[in-house]
């Protein structure tokens, strides 16, 4: 019997190698697909890192709305040089409360002073009450948000690097749009402010309509909901007019309208290619990739006026000074700042291109964007027939580009299709000119009066239990790029649209990330299992999907790599948990008790869902039946042998047993 098992081990062993090796060949070939890398930090442009980037995004999108989709249409207020910012009207809760909100591409979080607030300014409207509304909800704390001191309520903290801050408690309630609105109220999450510090406590305006790229701003939260498409647009009144209009949704873009890449990988605020200057038809003499330094140029609708940097505000401002050399220079309006004014260009600000020079923005792909001198200049305030210039120098390497420079200017942010489009028109007679979805238009939206309370109440919110709404931004630092006058906000956050991938779309196998991690204390090491478990709660997943992957380590600091699969049931990750991971990785939402010390995310990588050939998803099955056809076979050989050998065995007989008596056959000779 033991022989019979030693010759069939050879035939055992033949049989495995086979099956091993064609398996781990095509595993290998399945290797050989590169993974997508996608860095957590801002870094020089990688061509090949960013064609995954747009592979991985094109398959995440939203899937288009219907034409029929409605917008919200909004007016704005105010005006950029007396108020620094433009403002539109917001109602929020049952029955509706009116806010004026300072329109910010550059912030996420949408928010009002709250009637509780200890440390808030005398603003334009009353405070909102949540006693007083019938569909308020705050939001409980969950483990995707900081906490208050009660560990009740959600909360949010929003500081800005002009030493403004605001900070209160996040709440969810009906948010209105006002009657031109065909969109109708909606719930959303919003913060309710119990502290204002800086510029936000003097401010004449409420709050701060965030409209940037994360899952607190308005707009991510209609566009989630399915109720606008995602894409919003602004237009800013002119210099002698101010207000402008709002629209939340999809427009058809004008004809003449021209575009820029955005790139949300590349930064979390809303940027576009900026390639040179040209004044007076003329390139400004800068390096290449001026324009594309840090954050690259940034639109931010927060801040008032421009900022370059220092070498291209230099060569800008000797330009200009060039071309207007016959006007006399003058001081500035302030005393504070070194403003370049000149005087003697007269009041009518439609002959000022007569006199100051036409500027050029030209896109890396050839197209132009033509900037009036009401684009570039602001009005002295002390000095009649006197005009600044309303473009600054920048500290660091980033390009920042204000509301000055849109005047008069739509502005598309299509971020479905990753660009902004620009068309220069009369802002005040915008509905005239722009097709809103097959949406009738309205009345011209526009009115240079002073009123700002000329809006009817908003229709009456609709019923309905509030969303589950996920929150992970509270505690986050806001950068404020702007230095002078003026608001501006900017907050780093950004997200992407996305739904469940079509068929035979892009899917995710898995998903890793690398995570550096200082420990203070050289004493005390990372328990990992309970990081495992810490990781699996920020992301919203099951503990056995989070996975260490790989430690290495030098003194007290630790590079980690996780690795987060599928759940037992399936073979991909879906892309909506896809998105939710990825956003909260590359927003760096994760929160970690202080006793795991400092930590980064490194990278993450994306890797695509490998095709299983008819082997690999029969491999089980098709070794469960080798081993039982060996096991039967064997088992059949070795009742054989012991049949046979028990018949080859000649029975004992035991000495004197009696024996049958046997004819004796004779001898043959």
């Amino acid at each position: 019997m033991a022989r019979s098992w030693l010759h069939l081990t050879p035939f055992l062993l033949t049989v495995y190698s086979v099956i091993g090796f064609y398996l781990s060949t095509v595993d290998a070939k399945n290797h050989h697909r590169r993974p997508m890398v996608l860095p957590l930090h801002l870094s020089q442009r990688n061509h090949a890192l960013h064609r995954h980037v747009d592979n991985l995004r094109r398959h995440l999108q939203q899937s288009e709305l219907s034409r029929s989709t409605p917008n919200a249409r909004m007016r704005l207020y105010d005006d950029l040089l007396s108020n620094g910012y433009y403002t539109t009207r917001l109602w929020i809760g049952t029955p509706p409360q009116e806010f004026a909100l300072i329109v910010d591409t550059g912030s996420t979080v949408t928010y009002v002073p709250c009637s509780s607030c200890a440390q808030c300014g005398k603003h334009q409207d009353p405070r909102f009450q949540p006693d007083l509304s019938s569909t308020y909800q705050p939001v409980k704390c969950n483990p995707s948000c900081n906490c208050d001191d009660q560990q009740k309520q959600c909360t949010y903290d929003r500081r800005y690097a002009e030493m403004s801050s605001s900070s209160g408690v996040i709440g969810e309630d009906v948010v209105s749009f006002g009657n031109e609105s065909e969109l109708v109220p909606q719930r959303a999450v919003f913060g309710c402010e119990n502290m204002e510090t800086g510029d936000l406590y003097s401010q004449r305006a409420d709050g701060i309509m965030g409209l940037g790229r994360g899952r607190l701003s308005i707009v991510d939260q209609l566009v989630d909901k399915g109720v606008i498409g995602d894409s919003f647009s602004l237009c800013y009144g002119g210099m002698d007019v101010g207000g402008g209009a709002m629209v939340l949704g999809k427009i058809t873009a004008p004809p003449d309208m021209i575009f820029s890449h955005s790139d949300p990988f590349r930064s979390p605020y809303y940027n576009i290619e900026l390639k040179d200057i040209h004044v007076a038809g003329k390139r400004l003499k800068l390096p290449a990739g001026v324009f594309d330094g840090r954050h690259g140029t940034v639109l931010d609708s927060g801040t008032t006026y421009a900022y370059l940097r220092k070498d291209a505000f230099v060569a800008f401002r000797d330009a200009i000074i060039r071309e207007v050399h016959f006007l006399k220079r003058v001081r500035g309006p302030d005393p504070n700042y070194d403003d370049i004014c000149f005087s003697g260009a007269g009041r009518d600000v439609s002959q000022l291109s007569k006199i100051f020079p036409e500027v050029d923005m030209v896109f890396n792909n050839g197209k132009k964007l033509l900037l009036s001198p009401e684009n570039y200049l602001f009005r002295h305030t002390k000095i009649s027939g006197a005009y600044c210039l309303g473009i600054f120098p920048n500290a660091e390497a980033t390009t920042l580009l204000g509301g000055i420079v849109v005047r008069n200017t739509l502005v598309t942010y299509d971020r479905r299709n990753d660009r902004i489009g620009f068309l220069k028109t009369n802002c005040s007679e915008i509905w005239r000119g722009v097709e809103f979805s097959g949406v009738p238009a309205p009345a011209p939206s526009v009115s240079q009066s002073k009123d700002t309370n000329m809006e009817v109440p908003p229709r009456i919110a609709p019923s309905g239990s509030p969303p589950n709404f996920l929150l992970g931004e509270g505690g986050k630092q806001d950068l404020k790029l702007k230095q002078g006058e003026g608001n501006s906000h900017t907050h780093a956050n950004h997200l992407i649209s996305c739904t469940t991938a079509p068929r035979g779309s892009f899917r995710i196998g898995f998903l890793t990330f690398d995570m550096s991690i200082s420990i203070n204390d050289s004493n005390l090491k990372p328990n990992f299992e309970e990081l495992v478990e810490l990781i699996s709660k920020e992301l919203e997943v099951d503990n056995s999907q989070v996975r260490l992957l790989n430690v290495t380590s030098k003194g007290n600091d630790y590079l980690v790599r996780w690795g987060i699969f599928p759940a037992a049931s399936a073979n991909y990750i879906s892309n909506t948990t896809a998105l939710s991971i990825i956003l909260r990785l590359r927003d760096h939402q994760m929160q970690f008790p202080e006793r795991f010390g400092n930590y980064k995310l490194i990278e993450w990588n994306a890797e695509p869902e490998r095709k299983l050939t008819w082997w690999q998803h029969h491999f089980l099955a098709v070794v469960v039946g080798v081993i039982t056809t060996l096991v039967l076979g064997l088992s059949a050989i070795g009742i054989w042998l012991v049949h046979r050998h028990r018949q080859s065995i000649i029975p004992y007989e035991p000495v004197g047993a009696p024996m049958p008596e046997q004819e004796l056959q004779p001898l043959r000779s």
